[in-house]
């Protein structure tokens, strides 16, 4: 039988409760005694005093109504390229501790989530801009002008902020201010797991009800090249959640969070929750049909199972691996579809598709000739080498990873301007500047200054 939660607070000498409910910053002595080891309730304790937000947040946490604690998540064992004792309440024990709580220490009681999100295009996130060289120069060379000591600002401070970073230590076990801190999705950690639970789940309440709301994938998916909370806003999806959304309910169990917890979805709803005869899912890329940041889109095949074993075989290489449906694009439009039913008539769901693919396939006639005549240039040694300096090679950039970019994401996602005006006319105002730049460099054989 577990023993009680015992929350002893002494208040400031004056006697007076100036504190809010639920902050212990005023928390003289903190003791917690419901089923923990003697080590968890010495850092629940130390660390009430120390550390006040971190033990207010997992006090309201469903982990801490269970009786996992500090010990439970930063433990490691002594072998581990992470394990330290720069602790004080650990220092000289037979514990080891680490700062970094990783994929693998999540998936001891959450394996299903750890896989699911393996198998995800999230899961490649840091590594995908790191195999770049295009973007490791653009962070370094060019944003970062190969300052000898900041050149490594721009990435730490902005690019692996989502994408994560290949995080490392330094002497004592720490990780390093270029590679850590951060809430990237992708982080590769020194144990060699990937990934970042509290991306989503802010630590340390870890909260499921926060990462079903829009909120927790627009620190991310925003901007001018993938502005998906803007494009959610602009949907009449977006509108009615904003509209009401705050009085909506976010805590039903997985696979029971169905409309009537809300009337209109978010993005969790569409990419991972379970609805209908659906199972939820932590790889945000099962339900989609496009790969919609490519240069050029092409259908989801086969998903992670299937990129492992084309890759191994020789047949693509890692940058061209497409996470998805392990049975293809039709069976993940098949899964997408299902979430729409639940809320719309099937002449609304094909119909709505129909265009949006159209869409997106109107796109690829566009980059196809872009990068036809991107590609002739340089086959005749008409582009410059630095491309940030070259207008037809930044036409081009613009062209794909930005106009070309809204127009699918505001077909896909219902967001009509994005679609429009911020997509398709701006992408075609774009090839209509990149075929005068080359027309003009054929003829003359010449790059203009």
């Amino acid at each position: 039988m577990f023993k009680k939660f015992l929350i002893i607070l002494a208040v400031v000498a004056s006697g007076a409760f100036a504190a809010s409910i639920g902050d212990v910053s005023a928390v003289k002595t903190l003791k917690v005694e419901r089923g923990l080891s003697e080590a968890g309730k010495a850092c629940v304790e130390c660390h009430a005093k120390t550390t006040p937000g971190h033990v207010n947040d997992w006090k309201e946490s469903r982990h801490g109504h269970v009786g996992v604690s500090c010990i439970d998540c930063h433990s490691v064992k002594k072998d581990s390229p992470m394990a330290a004792q720069n602790c004080p309440g650990v220092k000289g024990t037979d514990i080891y501790v680490t700062v970094l709580v990783s994929p693998k220490t999540c998936g001891r009681c959450h394996p299903n989530e750890v896989t699911e999100f393996q198998h995800s295009g999230h899961a490649r996130a840091a590594l995908q801009v790191r195999a770049k060289p295009g973007m490791q120069a653009l962070m370094h060379d060019f944003e970062g002008r190969g300052h000898p000591e900041l050149k490594d600002a721009p990435e730490a401070t902005g690019c692996m902020q989502c994408h994560g970073s290949i995080i490392t230590l330094d002497k004592d076990n720490r990780p390093t201010a270029e590679t850590w801190p951060n809430y990237g999705i992708g982080n590769v950690y020194p144990d060699g797991s990937i990934g970042n639970c509290k991306s989503c789940h802010s630590a340390h309440t870890f909260s499921i009800a926060e990462a079903r709301k829009p909120a927790a994938c627009a620190s991310c998916h925003l901007g001018p090249d993938h502005p998906d909370i803007e494009i959610y806003n602009n949907s009449m999806h977006g509108h009615i959640f904003n509209a009401e959304g705050s009085t909506w309910k976010y805590d039903s169990a997985p696979d029971a969070w169905e409309p009537g917890d809300y009337r209109a979805p978010t993005c969790a709803t569409c990419h991972m929750s379970g609805i209908g005869n659906l199972k939820s899912t932590h790889n945000v890329s099962r339900r989609l049909k496009w790969n919609i940041w490519a240069p050029i889109s092409k259908t989801r095949e086969g998903g992670w199972e299937t990129a492992v074993k084309d890759f191994e075989a020789g047949k693509i290489t890692k940058g061209n691996a497409l996470a998805g449906h392990p049975d293809g694009s039709k069976a993940a439009r098949s899964e997408m579809e299902e979430v729409c039913k639940s809320c719309h008539v099937s002449i609304h769901t094909k119909s709505f598709f129909k265009m949006a693919d159209q869409h997106v396939q109107l796109y690829n006639t566009y980059a196809v000739d872009a990068k036809a005549m991107i590609d002739d240039l340089k086959a005749k040694g008409l582009l410059k080498k630095d491309p940030w300096a070259d207008e037809a090679q930044k036409k081009w950039y613009h062209i794909w990873h930005h106009q070309g970019r809204r127009m699918r994401q505001g077909a896909l996602m219902g967001g009509p301007d994005y679609a429009h005006w911020h997509g398709v006319f701006e992408l075609q105002q774009n090839i209509r500047e990149l075929e005068s730049i080359y027309n003009r460099r054929i003829k003359t054989g010449e790059i203009e200054d």
